[in-house]
């Protein structure tokens, strides 16, 4: 697992991928310190890696990322640790689209294209 607190090239990704689960990079974002932990297993890895970096877990999402699609299509928000349901979110995705765009913003930032 990686800690992302500047760019990552697109090139380590699509290696992160290439040795985990061939097409895709599991990843956790944090809104608020606009970080990314990338490469783990699963998400609640990738999250409990942040908390101990003082992240908040209200601020802590899980995505997908698919570094061989196009920018409009290679973020998935689907992970476990979404379902919020004391906040509304009750489902495996992001449900609210300012915080999906939020996280699109953060990712196209230290993902370097």
């Amino acid at each position: 697992m990686k800690l992302i607190r500047k760019e990552v090239s697109l090139e380590e990704l699509k290696e992160i991928a290439k040795d985990t689960f061939g097409d895709l990079v599991k990843a956790v974002v944090d809104v608020e310190k606009e970080i990314m932990v990338i490469g783990g297993e699963l998400h609640s890895d990738e999250e409990e890696l942040l908390l101990k970096n003082g992240s908040r877990q209200e601020n802590l999402w899980g995505i997908n990322l698919y570094p061989d699609l196009e920018p409009a299509e290679w973020i998935e928000f689907d992970s476990v640790i979404n379902l919020r349901p004391s906040i509304g979110n009750l489902t495996r995705g992001v449900d609210n689209p300012q915080i999906r765009e939020k996280i699109r913003r953060i990712v196209n930032k230290l993902v370097q294209r």
